[in-house]
């Protein structure tokens, strides 16, 4: 079962952590059923950017992103080319890094 790598998050997961994920989970996914509260303000509908991470590693093993992510991507705060929204990006078959990054666009978060 491929290993998805969370990279600290000074608020999310400050000691970072190393998770199982069975292939076809969405990255989102992983990351809440292992306690790591990533925003999801759509609830993974793909309808925001509050899920956006950057796959350091591993880009290369999953599907492309849709067209409907790419439009939503266009609006994340910090867009760089290893963008993805975590609720879309499934692992597939290796290893990821990934890294959540310090600001969403979601000014208010649940949890706070």
């Amino acid at each position: 079962m491929p290993n998805i790598i969370f990279l600290p998050h000074e608020e999310i997961c400050p000691e970072g952590a190393s998770v199982e994920a069975e292939a076809g989970t969405s990255i989102c996914d992983a990351a809440l059923a292992n306690g790591i509260e990533i925003e999801h303000a759509c609830e993974k509908s793909c309808a925001c950017t509050t899920c956006h991470v950057y796959v350091r590693e591993g880009m290369d093993s999953l599907e492309d992103p849709t067209e409907d992510e790419e439009d939503l991507l266009d609006k994340a705060w910090g867009l760089e080319p290893d963008s993805r929204l975590s609720c879309q990006a499934r692992v597939a078959d290796k290893d990821l890094v990934v890294e959540i990054p310090k600001y969403t666009l979601n000014q208010v978060s649940e949890h706070h």
